[in-house]
C-alpha cells in the first residue's frame, strides 16, 4: 500500500496540486491538518481546491482549521484564556463548513477507517501540541472529551476496537510525547531556547496501550512542528523509529517552493513502513 502524507498546507495548494498527486497512483492521501493560515475564509478556499482530488483522502484538522486568528491566539496565549469560551461559540458551524468544503475528502477525528490491509486511526483533532487540551469546549461538545485524560481514554478505546489482524496507521496533527526533548526532535519545542517535548501525551498513552495489548502500529503520521527551526535556524529531524513503528513528521513549511510541491510517500508492506520525501511538478513561485 502506498500513501501520500501532506504536511501543514497553510493555504499552499493550487489548481495543479490535485492532478499531480492523483497521477502518482496512491491508494490514499492523508492530510495532517492546518489547511488554513490565519483566516477561516482562506482555509475554506483551500479545502475547496483540495476537494478536486480523485484519490481517496482523509484530513485531520489542525489548530489553524475552522478557527479565526483571535480564537487561535486565545488558545496559545494564557493571558487571553478568558476569551476562549466566547470566541469558540461558533466553532461547530465552522467545522461543518470545512467538512462541506472538502467534499469527498473525509474530515475526521477520533475515528477508525478501513484501508484494506491496514486500519487508519484518526487521533485528536485541532491539537496545539503540549500538555494542555486545546479547544476544550469544542471537543466537549463534539466528542464528549473533557480533558487530556478523557482524550487518552477515547484513543485507547479506538485501539481496542481496531481489528487485531491489521496493523494500524495513525493520523494525527501533532506527534506523541517521547520522541525527544531537543529543539530539533520530531516534536521538539523549538520556540523555547531550552527546548522540551511538545508532543501529545494522549497519543503516547494510546500507542503504549497498543503495544501492551498486542496491536501493531506501522506508522504515525503527523505535522504541526514545522521542519524549519525557529531562532537559530536549521532543520528538524522529521522521522524516527520505535521498534516496528515509524514516526513521520510531514510538516515541510512552506510546502511550495523551488523544488515543486512537497509531500511524503509512505509505503507499507507486510506491516513494515518506508518513507521518502517527494516534490512534484516544476518550481512554484511564492
Amino acid at each position: 500500500m502506498r500513501l501520500a502524507i501532506v504536511g501543514d498546507v497553510h493555504e499552499l495548494w493550487d489548481a495543479e496540486d490535485a492532478p499531480l498527486l492523483d497521477a502518482e497512483g496512491y491508494d490514499a492521501v492523508l492530510f495532517v491538518g492546518d489547511l488554513a493560515g490565519y483566516t477561516v475564509r482562506g482555509g475554506l478556499a483551500t479545502a475547496r481546491r483540495i476537494a478536486a482530488l480523485r484519490t481517496p483522502a482523509y484530513c485531520l484538522p489542525g489548530n489553524h482549521d475552522a478557527v479565526h486568528a483571535l480564537q487561535l491566539g486565545a488558545e496559545i496565549f494564557p493571558r487571553w484564556a478568558p476569551l476562549r469560551r466566547v470566541l469558540g461559540r461558533r466553532m461547530p458551524g465552522r467545522v461543518e463548513a470545512l467538512r462541506e468544503a472538502l467534499g469527498p475528502v473525509r474530515l475526521t477525528g477520533y475515528a477508525l477507517h478501513d484501508l484494506g490491509a491496514f486500519t487508519l486511526l484518526a487521533a485528536r483533532p485541532h491539537s496545539c501540541g503540549g500538555p494542555r487540551l486545546a479547544y476544550a469546549r469544542y471537543l466537549r461538545r463534539a466528542f464528549g472529551v473533557e480533558d487530556m485524560a478523557g482524550s487518552a481514554a477515547k484513543l485507547r478505546a479506538l485501539v481496542d476496537r481496531a481489528p487485531a489482524e491489521r496493523p494500524l496507521v495513525v493520523l494525527a496533527h501533532d506527534g506523541p510525547t517521547g520522541l525527544g526533548a531537543e529543539r530539533d526532535a520530531p516534536c521538539g519545542r523549538d520556540f523555547h531556547p531550552d527546548g522540551g517535548d511538545w508532543g501529545d501525551p494522549d497519543l503516547r498513552a494510546a500507542l503504549d496501550h497498543a503495544a501492551a495489548t498486542g496491536k501493531r502500529v506501522a506508522a504515525v503520521c503527523f505535522g504541526h512542528m514545522h521542519h524549519g527551526l525557529r531562532g537559530q535556524g536549521g532543520d528538524r529531524r522529521w522521522q524516527a523509529r520505535e521498534g516496528p513503528t515509524l514516526f513521520v513528521n510531514a510538516a515541510r513549511v512552506p510546502r511550495h517552493g523551488r523544488r515543486g510541491r512537497h509531500h511524503v510517500a509512505l509505503e507499507l508492506e507486510g506491516g513494515a513502513a518506508r518513507v521518502e520525501p517527494r516534490w512534484l511538478g516544476p518550481p512554484v513561485a511564492r
